[in-house]
C-alpha cells in the first residue's frame, strides 16, 4: 500500500503535538532551561531510549539526580576519582556503569575543547554536506576516543562507516535541530534538510508497508533511501515524517495512547 503526501502530513499533524513529550524520553531535556544542559542530557537520553518508556524515564530521572540536576556542569567538571561513585551502579539494560563512566569521560574531553556539542558538530559538518552522516561518524568516534575506553562502549555509539542505521544518534540530532513543538531546535549549525530519519524496526516495517522503503536491511543505506524519499516530499524538513511513521507503527489509531515501548 502506498500513501500520499497528504496522508503523511495529516499523521504528522496528529502526532507532532506537545502531548507527545510527556511520555517520551525527550521530556528529560525539555525539563531543563539551559541549552547546555539540554544538549548534554539529551545525548544520554537518546542513547538510553530503548525499552519500556516508563523505565527509560525512571532511569533518566535517576541519572539527572546523580548529576545533581546540572548535567553540563557534572560532565564538564567530572572528576574520575571523586565522581566515579555517582555512576558506579547506574545501568539500563545493556548500558552498564563502565559505559556511563567512559561516555562521561570522553564527553568531558569534547566539552573542554569545544565548549558545547553544537560547536563540535559545526567543526565536523560542512553546510554543503547532503546529510549528517559525517557529524554522526565524528561524534561516535570522539565519544570513544580515549585510549582506555573499553570497546564495549562502541555498541552504544555506532557509525555510518560500519553500516549502522545509527538510529539513536539520528534521533538525538532530530531533537537538537528541528524546531518545536516536540523537538528542541537548539542547534543552528545543522539544517533540518540535512537530518536523516531514525530508522528502527517499527519505522522500517511501516515504511516498507507504505512503499517508502525497498531495502530489506535496516542499515545506513536504508536510512539514506528512506530519507531521500521523504526529502522529495518535503525538501526542507524530511524528518518531520518520522512522526507519521513512528506514530502509525506504534500508536496505531487516532485515539491510541502512547505505546509503552520506544524505538
Amino acid at each position: 500500500m502506498r500513501v500520499d503526501r497528504q496522508t503523511l502530513d495529516r499523521l504528522v499533524a496528529r502526532y507532532e503535538q506537545p502531548a507527545f513529550i510527556t511520555t517520551d524520553p525527550i521530556a528529560i531535556p525539555h525539563g531543563f532551561d539551559d541549552p547546555r544542559d539540554q544538549e548534554v542530557i539529551g545525548l544520554y537520553a537518546a542513547l538510553l531510549a530503548w525499552g519500556r518508556r516508563t523505565l527509560i524515564l525512571q532511569k533518566l530521572e535517576e541519572l539527572c539526580a546523580r548529576m545533581d540536576y546540572r548535567p553540563y556542569r557534572f560532565v564538564r567538571h567530572f572528576n574520575p576519582v571523586r565522581d566515579a561513585e555517582r555512576l558506579h551502579t547506574f545501568r539500563h539494560r545493556t548500558f552498564q556503569p563502565q559505559d556511563a563512566f567512559w561516555l562521561t569521560r570522553n564527553l568531558q574531553v569534547l566539552l573542554i575543547r569545544y565548549e558545547t556539542l553544537e560547536s563540535f558538530v559545526a567543526a565536523h559538518l560542512s553546510s554543503e554536506a547532503p546529510d549528517i552522516g559525517p557529524a554522526i561518524e565524528a561524534l561516535s568516534r570522539a565519544l570513544c576516543a580515549l585510549p582506555e575506553t573499553p570497546k564495549r562502549l562502541q555498541k552504544h555509539l555506532p557509525r555510518p562507516s560500519k553500516g549502522s542505521a545509527c538510529k539513536r544518534l539520528a534521533l538525538y540530532f532530530r531533537w537538537m535541530v528541528r524546531p518545536g513543538p516536540v523537538d528542541l531546535g537548539l542547534w543552528r549549525v545543522v539544517r533540518p534538510a540535512q537530518l536523516v530519519l531514525p530508522l528502527d524496526v517499527h519505522v522500517s516495517r511501516q515504511a516498507r508497508a507504505w512503499g517508502l522503503l525497498r531495502r530489506k536491511a535496516n542499515d545506513w543505506k536504508a536510512v539514506q533511501e528512506l530519507t531521500a524519499v521523504c526529502r522529495r516530499l518535503c525538501p526542507d524538513d524530511p524528518v518531520r515524517y518520522d512522526f507519521a511513521l513512528f506514530g502509525a507503527a506504534l500508536l496505531g489509531n487516532p485515539g491510541a495512547s502512547i505505546s509503552p515501548t520506544v524505538r
